[in-house]
């Protein structure tokens, strides 16, 4: 549950950053790493923006002593009382930054690959 939104707005932003950075009449399936390195990157970028608040409240209730928190919503209560919202968010500068480079090369070795099976087996 914690990625299903996510990863929504990951495959989203990617597959739209790649339709509008595609020209007219050009085939979506020619191999472009450039687009792909922009696209995957900025995905990477909008999974994190969704993901790390839930994620930030994962960890707090992983890490704490048993029975502290009996819910994640007794997490994010005690959380926002005691630090504020901002304290959802800390930690997604080193995110973001690790984000674009690690997605971008992922997404281009996984649209490779692709590129070269479809080479290999046509259809």
């Amino acid at each position: 549950l914690r990625f299903g939104p996510p990863c929504g707005v990951f495959f989203v932003t990617y597959e739209f950053l790649l339709d509008a950075m595609t020209a007219p009449g050009e085939k979506r399936d020619s191999f472009s790493p450039f687009r792909i390195s922009l696209a995957g990157g900025a995905a990477g970028i909008s999974f994190w923006l969704v993901a790390i608040a839930p994620d930030t409240l994962k960890s707090r209730q992983q890490t704490c002593p048993e029975g502290i928190y009996p819910s994640i919503l007794s997490v994010y209560r005690d959380l926002v009382r005691r630090e504020g919202h901002k304290a959802l968010f800390k930690g997604l500068m080193p995110v973001l930054i690790r984000s674009f480079p690690s997605n971008a090369v992922c997404l281009v070795g996984f649209e490779l690959t692709l590129y070269l099976l479809n080479i290999l087996i046509p259809n």
